[in-house]
């Protein structure tokens, strides 16, 4: 009993040590961003748009795929409960919501995590392993400036524009089951999707999308900027951009949910 009061203490001090490393480094991170937008001759475009083109281009036909899948899904579901009860027209709203509000960012910020925050981690870890960092630091650079800004831009760019395409993909996947399989006419089935989702609705997706962008690229720096100066610290360091990014970005996703229904 003393050994598990011990493991949870000890794993409790280190989640608290963890998120306040988090928040320094947030704020290590926005002030080199407003220093990086005065100045913009200095950012790294070429760099950025280089990981532009690796998180968005690149990444966007697996996310079309998941997103279409998750309507698909969602259709199907909804379609066996609402015949029931004769509603299967309703199956239009419940799905426009669900995907513009929820899902769509939330499956494209995971997606992210897995291939953007994984190659962050890699990559700064490797420079770090290579001392790379240390001579950015020796010649007078800011490593944050230099290495995390250009990902940062990249990301606040391409995530709100890929959940956008992933909120398309989800309703076209539940388009199809409700006019292949419920013989919902597309004019109606479109109306109904229109009527149901605000611009609130719409900007409240794209409001966690940035939210997610800015904790996938942190989280990932963050994990590579920590990872020891070994083979196995990149991998560790790799790991733990995937799975600390996901729940951070489940949690922030129940934050901001619970704050937009108050709102």
């Amino acid at each position: 009993m003393r050994k598990i009061a011990i493991k949870v203490g000890s794993n409790t001090f280190y989640a608290i040590n963890k998120a306040k490393s988090m928040i320094v480094f947030i704020g290590e991170t926005y002030v080199a961003l407003c220093k990086a937008l005065m100045n913009p001759q200095k950012i790294r475009w070429r760099e950025t748009l280089f990981y532009m083109n690796m998180c968005g281009f690149e990444a966007l036909p697996i996310i079309l795929l998941i997103c279409f899948l998750m309507g698909l899904i969602l259709g199907i579901q909804a379609a066996f409960i609402l015949s029931q009860w004769g509603t299967e027209v309703f199956m239009a709203d419940m799905i426009g919501l669900v995907i513009i509000k929820e899902l769509g960012p939330l499956m494209v910020a995971i997606i992210a995590t897995g291939r953007c925050g994984s190659a962050f981690a890699a990559e700064i870890g490797t420079m770090k392993v290579n001392e790379e960092v240390n001579a950015l630091t020796t010649m007078g650079l800011e490593p944050s400036r230099f290495l995390v800004i250009p990902k940062l831009i990249a990301m606040l760019i391409t995530m709100p524009l890929l959940s956008a395409f992933g909120n398309l993909a989800g309703i076209v996947g539940g388009f199809s089951v409700g006019f292949f399989q419920l013989d919902i006419p597309a004019v109606t089935y479109y109306q109904r999707t229109v009527n149901a989702v605000t611009v609130m609705d719409f900007s409240e997706g794209m409001i966690k999308a940035l939210c997610f962008a800015l904790l996938i690229t942190v989280i990932g720096c963050m994990s590579g900027f920590d990872a020891k100066d070994d083979a196995q610290g990149v991998g560790s360091s790799t790991t733990s951009a995937v799975v600390n990014g996901i729940f951070v970005i489940i949690v922030c996703d129940t934050i901001l949910a619970l704050l937009f229904n108050l709102l």
